[in-house]
């Protein structure tokens, strides 16, 4: 993908110079990517006097989770945990043993946000014995699984889970097993030139103010790293499933799946596995946010389109939380991606006979082929379940999505080979509404339709 044009670029530019003027950040540097590659990357403000580049490092915070997450699901794939897992079962003796790993993943495991002590991300660190060694029954605020309640202390347990189960630090596995592989060498633990400092910006003076930055030791699973432009757009090309590797593409979508929401009757912001979710302007984003002392980031993904976008500040706050959205709506307004020419693809002349009208009881639905063997089954009109099946060696179809996700779909023959319906985990599709010649459970009214 070549880089975006001027036009465009100057129109993100604007968009962030508007940002850091009038929140008055110190500086900021954002980012577009496109199908894995760095299309623009813009800067305003200065780092020890010179503007931002695409190597300028800043603390990412709570970025540094999803990487973390990245190392327990390799460790589930490759079988030596199981998300079903109670945390106690690979770092036994805290009063929250019962709670499972996807529940720590999503921020559903009902833990206070923060550890005990003083605010961790201010003061320095302990190591985790002495912090799990100050856990008490105030660790739990919510029955697990209740609700959404986000936890930096969780991720400080699987940190731990991560560095018991390597053999070496959390921060070393995830060196080796995801930044190396992905090229994402500049994301270091802590800060290397060049680099910016973190300023609080005082609310009613333009003057700054120095904020502290340290090792926190078991906390720092929930936030220790600096990364890159550079490194983060790489990142967001990962969590779009440009994987190299490092995970299968289908383990980053279960990340990317909806595990929670956080906004209540709304679902418009959520968690999945590691990974913090969105939905704005008919995208659904995926990535996270990273907020530490002096810092602020955020990156998205969006894997429908192989787009990202993120920025870097270094502010303890201001930073609108419509930017990144507003980036994307530029580049959208500029240069909206043309969909992929149609070609014909081929399919197996023997699943023709399958495709066309089928009908759940009167409610009509259209089954199409689907590359290697798939079938998509959609309700004509709109109204109706949804899903896509993927051909199994035994002749029958999995579910991948929708209601019918992990359900069967079989065939059902008559005697001489013709095909009868579509049996579906016990719902049965007809070529006619309720064709009194199939095996319709409850059977069809001898009187048939009438007025």
């Amino acid at each position: 993908m070549s880089p975006v044009l001027e036009s465009t670029a100057r129109a993100l530019l604007r968009r962030i110079a508007v940002e850091q003027a009038e929140s008055r950040l110190p500086s900021l540097a954002a980012a577009v990517v496109r199908d894995g590659r760095l299309a623009w990357f813009g800067s305003r403000g200065r780092v020890a006097g010179a503007a931002p580049t695409e190597s300028t490092q800043y603390r990412i915070g709570s970025i540094t989770k999803s990487m973390v997450a990245t190392v327990v699901m390799r460790l589930r794939d490759e079988g030596r945990v199981n998300l079903l897992d109670p945390i106690g079962k690979h770092v036994p003796g805290t009063p929250v043993d019962e709670v499972t790993v996807a529940q720590l993943l999503s921020h559903t495991a009902g833990l206070t946000a923060e550890p005990p002590g003083q605010w961790w991300e201010r003061t320095p660190g302990m190591p985790f014995e002495e912090l799990a060694g100050l856990l008490g029954p105030e660790t739990s605020r919510h029955r697990p699984g209740r609700r959404f309640h986000y936890s930096n202390l969780g991720f400080a347990l699987l940190g731990e889970l991560v560095a018991r189960q390597r053999g070496v630090s959390w921060a070393e596995a995830v060196r080796a097993e995801v930044l190396e592989p992905l090229g994402m060498r500049d994301t270091t633990t802590r800060p290397r030139a060049p680099h910016a400092t973190g300023y609080a910006v005082h609310p009613w003076a333009d003057m700054l103010l120095p904020e502290p930055e340290h090792d926190a030791l078991a906390m720092a699973p929930a936030g220790q790293f600096w990364s890159t432009a550079t490194d983060l757009a790489r990142w967001a090309a990962f969590v779009a499933g440009d994987t190299a590797g490092v995970l299968d593409p289908a383990t980053v979508a279960e990340m990317r799946e909806p595990a929670t929401v956080d906004d209540g009757d709304a679902w418009v912001g959520g968690f999945g596995l590691g990974l913090q979710l969105a939905r704005a302007a008919g995208r659904r984003l995926a990535g996270h946010s990273g907020s530490m002392p002096g810092f602020l980031s955020t990156v998205w993904a969006d894997p429908s389109d192989g787009v990202g976008v993120l920025f870097m500040a270094n502010s303890t706050s201001g930073v609108s939380r419509t930017l990144l959205t507003e980036l994307l709506a530029v580049l959208d307004e500029h240069e909206p991606r043309l969909p992929a020419e149609w070609e014909p693809a081929g399919a197996d002349p023997d699943l023709l006979e399958l495709t066309g009208p089928w009908y759940w009881g009167p409610g009509a639905y259209a089954l199409r082929v689907l590359p290697d063997r798939g079938l998509s089954l959609t309700p004509i009109g709109g109204a109706g379940r949804a899903s896509r099946f993927a051909a199994q060696a035994d002749g029958t179809w999995l579910g991948l999505d929708g209601y019918y996700a992990g359900e069967r779909l079989s065939l059902a023959r008559r005697a001489d080979g013709s095909l009868s319906h579509l049996d579906l985990n016990t719902f049965v599709f007809t070529r006619t509404p309720y064709d009194p010649a199939a095996e319709v459970p409850g059977g069809v009214d001898e009187g048939g339709w009438r007025s």
